[in-house]
């Protein structure tokens, strides 16, 4: 049964749509992959979106996927209300392509079905309303050793792993995940697990 959405969904491309298509029971929106770099329409489009209700933004876990992401979100500006899923960085190749991307990494429409959902899960998105489950600050990410100490790099990119996140989430957008996935109980009990 497709997961009902409220907020619309906005992905690179139509293969990414089409894929989430028969999971998501909503609006999907797609940016043309860099084409949004110069698509003033429909920036103004996702602009007036995310100062309403808000939207959902899902790239592949690729540079590229970065680089869209991140660009949406700067042009948007601080004001906008952006929930962001994200897929794990899986190796391998979409069927219907003859060569595997320049890193090598499934992107959206590759994703199973089951790490789909689990993406959406992660980010809060099982029904229509989206539920943060803590409040933890830039101050707990240094604590719990993620930020500020000489092997924090290391620490964060274990943590991201196990949460199943990519590798290239920025402190404030991973802190924003963890506030989402986790309980303030949780997050500090994984992060001691962390080794």
């Amino acid at each position: 049964m497709p997961i009902k959405v409220r907020l619309p969904i906005i992905v690179e491309g139509k293969y990414d749509r089409i894929r989430l298509a028969s999971l998501i029971d909503g609006v999907l929106i797609e940016t043309g992959g860099f084409r949004v770099f110069k698509d003033k329409e429909l920036l103004d489009s996702l602009r007036h979106l995310a100062s309403g209700d808000g939207i959902i933004l899902m790239t592949d876990s690729d540079d590229a996927g970065f680089r869209i992401r991140n660009f949406i979100k700067s042009a948007l500006g601080p004001k906008a209300k952006i929930i962001h899923v994200f897929i794990p960085s899986v190796k391998g190749m979409e069927k219907r392509k003859d060569a595997p991307s320049a890193e090598g990494l499934l992107g959206v429409e590759g994703m199973d079905t089951q790490t789909l959902l689990e993406a959406f899960a992660r980010a809060g998105i099982e029904s229509e309303q989206t539920q943060q489950k803590s409040e933890l600050t830039t101050a707990d990410l240094f604590t719990a050793g993620l930020t500020g100490k000489p092997d924090s790099a290391v620490r964060r990119r274990k943590l991201l792993a196990k949460l199943k996140l990519p590798q290239r989430l920025s402190n404030h957008t991973m802190l924003t995940m963890l506030c989402m996935m986790l309980t303030r109980e949780e997050f500090f009990e994984l992060a001691a697990s962390i080794e």
